[in-house]
């Protein structure tokens, strides 16, 4: 079979590639500027989801946090190959949406604000007007910590929330260590979550106590915790308990010492609280409640539970509600009504809870499920109730 010459056939290509490059149509910022072609916020609080996908031949925009919430919109093509679709007024709040491009799901791709996730696949939209603003404040520092986990024998990272004007020679401060939730990152907490807008805001309210908040990674990751190694439906007979457990061994032995070691905190059990959210209110419950010595408050937000997944020393101190009433100034629970995810886990240690007397804080947020409308309310409430 002859072949065509290098020449000719690298003329036939880049002809190709011309012809084509010409048959599409002109890009963001070709013919018009960039934010035209992308999502925005408008000044009423609508807005105007758009992607730029001349090729797709049906794109919908999906709003919504949970499977129950999803609400696909079906999105509209003009000729310069914008697709777009226009939402009513919404309320200040910050919103999970997502494309589907003939049948394939992505995050928006002309937006640089996405959930942090382990497989990103979900974009964020900040409506403004409620305490999840950045106002203008006393705003404190968000620090990444990186170190050696003696406990994984790997580097691993933390955020650190300090409150504004923190200096080492003020009072020791106590702290709260928060644990997100799975498939998410520690990122969550901090750009999701909106722990550092929180924190700030209610303090300027003088509403909460001067603390750090460690933001700590759920995931330890080895090669038999690493939960993508898992099929879903084993997670919690076969990840869950072993995960925590080492989280534990390294909140204990690598990031309280840190934590004492970098700022000036207390080192009481009174002076550190604990909290997290779906897995990491597991996390939570186990270092809790194995380490009385250690954590005075408890915050359980739609959390996985001892209920379904069973831990022999936490069993153990249940058993003991005179000691678990003397360890825990503060023992919330909270739940969206339509949980579908952890409403047993929350429920059936409620039921727990009632019959041996342990005392305790409970929440149900109306018509809500796993989700960050939960969380993040939950959060602001149980950090005004902390070191008072």
């Amino acid at each position: 079979m002859k072949t065509l010459p290098l020449t000719l056939a690298v003329t036939l290509a880049l002809s190709s590639f011309t012809l084509q490059a010409q048959a599409d149509l002109p890009g963001p910022g070709e013919n018009a500027p960039v934010n035209q072609y992308i999502t925005r916020v408008n000044p009423d609080k609508t807005v105007t989801f758009r992607l730029w996908a001349p090729n797709a031949k049906k794109v919908n925009v999906v709003t919504g946090a949970t499977d129950e919430s999803h609400a696909r919109h079906e999105m509209q093509k003009d000729e310069r190959g914008v697709w777009t679709w226009k939402s009513s007024a919404m309320t200040p709040n910050m919103y999970e949406y997502f494309y589907e491009v003939d049948g394939l799901r992505i995050a928006d791709p002309g937006r640089a604000n996405v959930k942090p996730q382990r497989q990103v696949n979900t974009s964020l939209l900040l409506v403004r007007g409620s305490i999840l603003d950045a106002r203008n404040v006393p705003h404190g520092d968000v620090n990444i910590l990186t170190y050696h986990s003696n406990e994984l024998n790997t580097e691993r990272h933390i955020y650190v929330w300090t409150p504004p004007g923190y200096s080492p020679a003020e009072d020791p401060l106590p702290v709260l260590y928060y644990y997100h939730g799975f498939g998410d990152t520690t990122l969550s907490a901090i750009s999701q979550g909106r722990v550092p807008q929180i924190m700030d805001n209610l303090l300027a309210e003088g509403k909460i106590k001067r603390m750090l908040v460690v933001v700590a990674e759920t995931e330890t990751d080895t090669p038999q915790t690493t939960p993508e190694n898992y099929r879903y439906g084993d997670i919690r007979s076969q990840f869950y308990h072993p995960n925590a457990t080492l989280a534990d061994r390294e909140l204990i032995h690598d990031i309280i010492p840190l934590i004492s070691q970098r700022y000036n905190v207390r080192k009481d059990g009174a002076g550190r609280a604990i909290a997290g959210l779906s897995q990491g209110g597991y996390q939570a419950e186990l270092s809790a409640l194995k380490h009385p010595e250690s954590f005075g408050w408890l915050g359980l937000f739609s959390a996985v539970t001892t209920v379904t997944v069973p831990d022999q020393t936490v069993a153990q101190r249940l058993n003991d509600p005179q000691s678990v009433n003397q360890q825990l100034r503060n023992f919330t629970l909270v739940i969206g009504e339509k949980d579908e995810v952890t409403g047993k886990d929350i429920k059936g240690l409620k039921a727990m809870l009632d019959e041996k007397g342990i005392n305790y804080h409970y929440k149900v947020y109306p018509d809500l499920g796993h989700e960050m409308d939960v969380w993040r309310p939950a959060y602001a409430n149980f950090v005004q109730t902390l070191f008072k």
